[in-house]
């Protein structure tokens, strides 16, 4: 089961910055045949988080809108947020395998990685179970870096939400793009390929 995973923080790094925001959405399951994309509605999650750092980067702050001293009074804990996500994500995965998929995966993997390492003690994720969603564009499309952005990506694969750079409104856009792509790959490719 894919989850559509968005953070937003008050700087690059965890420990020395602090995850303020994060969502998780539900969006697709996929057995090696059969891709069934799920209604984003139906198994969403957003928390706020209490700040664990004092150092920020302003310019963070201004781009996402989260108050900082607003969160150090009605924020989450962070653990009970994270011990409350990790329930979460099992419970709605049930049986099959959680993959966290983002856009891009390298910063807000890093952050819910460190987060639920640090207050869980494990990632209903893993090490690594995790999709950037654009790399799975580049091999798909055979682009480059440089021109693999959305603004390079055909316009049927563009989500219609908004980014926003609130986390769950992301991680439902992100989501969406995730799903289109994943259903663009699988309309180019030979079925010996899918399993």
């Amino acid at each position: 089961m894919y989850f559509s995973a968005d953070i937003e923080s008050d700087g690059p790094v965890p420990g020395s910055s602090s995850m303020l925001s994060f969502a998780l959405v539900a969006v697709a399951t996929f057995d090696g045949e059969h891709f069934v994309r799920l209604d984003p509605l139906e198994a969403e999650r957003y928390w706020e988080l209490q700040p664990i750092s004092e150092g920020f980067d302003p310019e963070a702050l201004s781009i996402n809108g989260l108050d900082r001293e607003r969160l150090r009074r009605e924020g989450m804990p962070p653990a009970q947020a994270m011990q409350e996500a990790d329930r979460w994500v099992r419970e709605v995965a049930g049986d099959r395998r959680a993959v966290l998929v983002a856009y891009p995966a390298a910063f807000d993997w890093s952050f819910m990685h460190w987060y639920f390492s640090c207050f869980t003690g494990a990632s209903p994720f893993g090490h690594g179970t995790c999709i950037d969603i654009r790399s799975l564009y580049i091999g798909a499309a055979g682009s480059t870096y440089a021109e693999s952005s959305k603004s390079h990506m055909p316009p049927e694969l563009l989500p219609r939400a908004a980014h926003t750079h609130n986390a769950l409104d992301d991680a439902i856009e992100q989501g969406e793009l995730f799903c289109n792509l994943f259903e663009w790959v699988l309309r180019q490719k030979p079925a010996y390929s899918r399993g």
